[in-house]
């Protein structure tokens, strides 16, 4: 399993446990946004990054909580994916 695979699949199991309980990922693509479909709120944001800083041990810049960066699972494993790849440098 490829590294992009695994930070995507931690990510995913971490939403639909938090914020997808009664639903589940189906139907929802990696490039959908999270805050148009509604899926997750400003609190939730805050949670997620919490999420993301410790399971991937990456600090998260204040100028980095934009929309580019967080918005779908598919921008949120680039970005993790980058952050990780720096910090090994």
């Amino acid at each position: 399993m490829s590294s992009q695979n695994n930070v995507r699949g931690i990510l995913k199991q971490f939403i639909t446990d938090n914020y997808l309980v009664a639903s589940g990922f189906d139907g929802i693509k990696d490039n959908d946004s999270f805050m148009e479909m509604g899926l997750i709120d400003s609190t939730g944001i805050l949670e997620l990054l919490e999420f993301v800083e410790e399971t991937f041990t990456i600090k998260v810049d204040d100028e980095e909580v934009v929309p580019d960066n967080l918005d779908s699972l598919e921008r949120l494993t680039l970005f993790i994916e980058t952050k990780m790849k720096h910090a090994d440098q």
